[in-house]
């Protein structure tokens, strides 16, 4: 087996395990790609795996109108091919001869001899012809469609096209290290061209794609990616120096990392409820801030009297878990995966965090609550709904640098500027009496 279908095979076993057996494409990635020792390779797998998730409906289309007779339960991991194989001629446009004769190696490889003159006609179909050019809409589920429309009926159409394409890198540097002027003259030195991005004092924008290897500085903690709609996040939250400050879902910890990247002098405690992503917490802040200490605690921040030592909070940021459904281009399989169901027990989750977290903030604090979805259930209805039940809370605008106005905070829709969907409200509590 040729390198090219060494990697074309752990593509389509990446993509059968998520299109098929309900597997995280994150935690899939992260096992496969360390099994191939050429960066290239793992940069190529991960491209077709993320093209072809976000073009899943249109390949669909094509075989079904293509194929004489659908492809049956065993066929799965041939299907996964399939869509590897469309995925690197289109969108990626890699080299025809050389994409088609390593996927269709790859399907031998895969023990599928008897189908590769198959899947050879189809890609050389899709060569030909072209695939279909699809509907958006159609990867998002029926009922999450629904809810999307009456949510955002005006912007519905650019919501889905925005989902369906790649985003931009986007960079936060780390003042401790420079400002984002000097990092960016490090990276043209590196042959790497960004653009910074008006109103966000750390962020660069990067159109090609990169690994992070390939940042000078990234591994001495010169700069981290998070997207621009994130990085808000501190500005909103704008703690005090010397603020106890509480992260209250802080993993992986970009946030926490960004705060103290700002100001040091802060005391900050991290929470998370998984002590294994509660590490990487603590490895983010390693890299990043390595001189200045935080509070990690392994805690379920919505029981408080399990954590708490009963000092209040300056300033809480809830950085809540969410449908994820406004960084849909960067987590395709969240469409498969998310269930009706699911976005229940969402927002009960949220409710109950951000009443807990309200009882550890200091009168005259801020909560800033904020979410990656673009579902008003999760955000403006939370939000209203909370602000309807605590008398001692009133909204703050986080400025229209956040996005548009919606309800009591501020909503970007994914996309917009280049940025992930983003939700963010800021939340003041009144003094007593």
């Amino acid at each position: 087996m040729s390198d090219g279908a060494g990697a074309r095979v752990v593509a389509a076993r990446v993509l059968d395990a998520v299109l098929h057996r309900g597997r995280s494409l994150r935690t899939e990635l992260a096992t496969a790609l360390p099994t191939l020792p050429d960066l290239r390779d793992r940069a190529l797998v991960e491209a077709i795996c993320f093209a072809a998730l976000r073009q899943r409906a249109r390949y669909d289309t094509a075989l079904d109108a293509w194929m004489a007779r659908p492809l049956a339960a065993r066929d799965r991991p041939l299907r996964a091919l399939l869509h590897a194989g469309f995925a690197q001629l289109d969108p990626l446009g890699l080299p025809p001869h050389a994409a088609v004769a390593a996927t269709v190696e790859a399907a031998r490889s895969l023990g599928r001899a008897h189908q590769a003159g198959m899947v050879n006609a189809l890609l050389r179909r899709a060569q030909r012809e072209g695939l279909p050019p699809g509907d958006p809409a159609a990867a998002w589920p029926d009922w999450l469609q629904a809810r999307l429309r009456a949510d955002w009926p005006e912007d519905i159409d650019a919501i889905f096209a925005a989902s369906a394409t790649p985003a931009p890198l986007w960079l936060r540097v780390n003042r401790r290290h420079g400002d984002r002027h000097a990092y960016a003259a490090r990276l043209r030195e590196a042959g790497i061209e960004a653009a910074a991005a008006e109103g966000l004092d750390d962020a660069l924008r990067v159109d090609a794609p990169l690994p992070v290897a390939a940042l000078p500085g990234f591994a001495e903690g010169a700069v981290s990616v998070q997207d621009a709609a994130a990085q808000r996040v501190v500005d909103v939250l704008a703690p005090a120096p010397g603020a106890r400050v509480l992260d209250a879902c802080a993993a992986p910890g970009g946030k926490a990392a960004h705060l103290l990247e700002r100001e040091s002098s802060l005391r900050l405690t991290a929470l998370d409820v998984d002590a294994a992503r509660l590490q990487r917490v603590g490895e983010t802040l390693a890299r990043l801030v390595p001189d200045v200490s935080a509070v990690l605690q392994a805690a379920d921040a919505a029981e408080p009297a399990r954590w708490w030592d009963g000092v209040p909070f300056d300033a809480v940021l809830l950085d809540a878990p969410c449908s994820a459904t406004g960084i849909v281009r960067r987590q395709p399989d969240v469409l498969l995966h998310r269930r009706a169901r699911d976005l229940a027990a969402l927002v009960a989750l949220q409710a109950r965090l951000l009443d807990a977290l309200w009882q550890v903030l200091a009168p005259g604090g801020a909560l800033v609550y904020a979410t990656c979805s673009i579902l008003r259930e999760e955000n403006a209805d939370q939000v209203q709904a909370f602000l309807a039940r605590t008398p001692d809370a009133r909204a703050e605008d986080p400025g229209a640098a956040c996005g548009r106005r919606d309800g009591p905070g501020r909503q970007r829709l994914p996309g917009e500027k280049g940025m992930d969907g983003f939700f963010l409200a800021r939340l003041r509590r009144l003094p007593a009496g």
